[in-house]
């Protein structure tokens, strides 16, 4: 069976009630998550095997932590313990036209503070076939990003498949370099990609001729075949190319599809109408860990496809970064099972 490690932060989540304002009522809900965590998260859910590396404080918040991913069967034995601070992101709901807000307090966080070497790789990787990142992680520092760069090398020196949720994220790139500067050369050592339009705009600097890849409220499919077919070209390792299709109708209701292209052939998912969602958070994060689950035990790329969008579709009704469903319900979801029922 697959062995997954993912790498990353994981971070203290705090949200405020229901869909409250941020400090509209003296509370708030504290948990979890980070996007490499979410994705070890959803594959232990799954039956697989998988590991997640970080640099954690020591002290009770980090122990905490390490309980809950134990908890969901994740190996947390190659995560290194430091003194220091674990990251905060506050999370504040979003209603109807009002969108969701997070506010990152993550700098000088264990993993911000980590440098190169602070990570046994050969260590790390034992025993894994297939090891995530996403481009989160280059973004909290240099010492980060430097990490994340002997991690892809060593896993491909490993022989194992590495995939990539671009991932870009405005907010944290302040440490002096640009997201494609890093980025361009960390994808010279992936499998697999995962992302939206933006993320290829702003991580590779790839984008369709057209200006946007939305018209009109439609996904304009072509337009994000094109996109792939260019990261192909441009980077002859990737295997494959998934893309995800969100259609943001209000904070609630989003419509929900993806597409894969493996340079031969070009899929595209059901879609899904989302109304009254739940949290949204970690929503790619699912989807990521729905395809790695999907090409590790399906016969095809299109089944794969289908079970991540399936499985993210679900995610969207659950609070909490994590995805906590199982296979078989994110199956039973893919043959048609969405009107909602009381299983019984």
């Amino acid at each position: 069976m697959a062995k997954v490690v993912t790498f990353g932060e994981v971070m203290l989540r705090l949200k405020s009630p229901a869909y409250e304002r941020l400090f509209q009522s003296p509370a708030l809900e504290a948990t979890f998550g980070g996007g490499e965590a979410n994705v070890s998260v959803s594959l232990a859910n799954y039956g697989m095997d998988t590991a997640f590396v970080s640099v954690l404080p020591k002290g009770d918040i980090g122990d905490a932590c390490i309980r809950e991913l134990r908890g969901f069967g994740v190996d947390t034995s190659k995560i290194v313990r430091k003194d220091g601070r674990m990251g905060i992101y506050y999370l504040e709901t979003g209603a109807v036209q009002r969108p969701s807000k997070v506010i990152y307090d993550r700098a000088g966080s264990t993993i911000a503070e980590a440098v190169s070497g602070d990570i046994d790789w050969d260590k790390a990787l034992e025993g894994a076939t297939w090891f995530h990142v996403t481009g989160i992680t280059p973004a909290i520092s240099e010492g980060a990003a430097a990490l994340t760069m002997e991690a892809v090398k060593a896993a491909k020196a490993r022989g194992l498949e590495v995939s990539c949720d671009l991932n870009y994220r405005k907010k944290l790139w302040k440490w002096g370099k640009k997201a494609d500067e890093v980025m361009k050369e960390l994808v010279k050592y992936v499998d697999t990609v995962i992302a939206n339009e933006e993320d290829f705009q702003m991580s590779l600097g790839i984008s369709a001729e057209s200006s946007s890849a939305v018209e009109e409220g439609q996904i304009n499919v072509e337009l994000y075949k094109a996109i792939a077919a260019k990261a192909m070209a441009e980077y002859p390792n990737i295997k494959r190319v998934a893309i995800t299709l969100r259609e943001s109708k209000s904070a609630n209701h989003n419509d929900w599809s993806a597409c894969l292209y493996n340079g031969k052939d070009f899929y595209l998912s059901r879609k899904y109408a989302i109304t009254d969602i739940v949290d949204r958070v970690g929503g790619g994060d699912s989807f990521g860990g729905g395809l790695i689950y999907g090409l590790n035990t399906y016969d095809d790329e299109k089944t794969a496809l289908e079970f991540a969008v399936a499985a993210s579709c679900l995610k969207h009704t659950i609070l909490g970064d994590y995805n906590r469903v199982s296979a078989s319900e994110v199956e039973s979801l893919m043959k048609g099972s969405g009107t909602g029922r009381v299983q019984r």
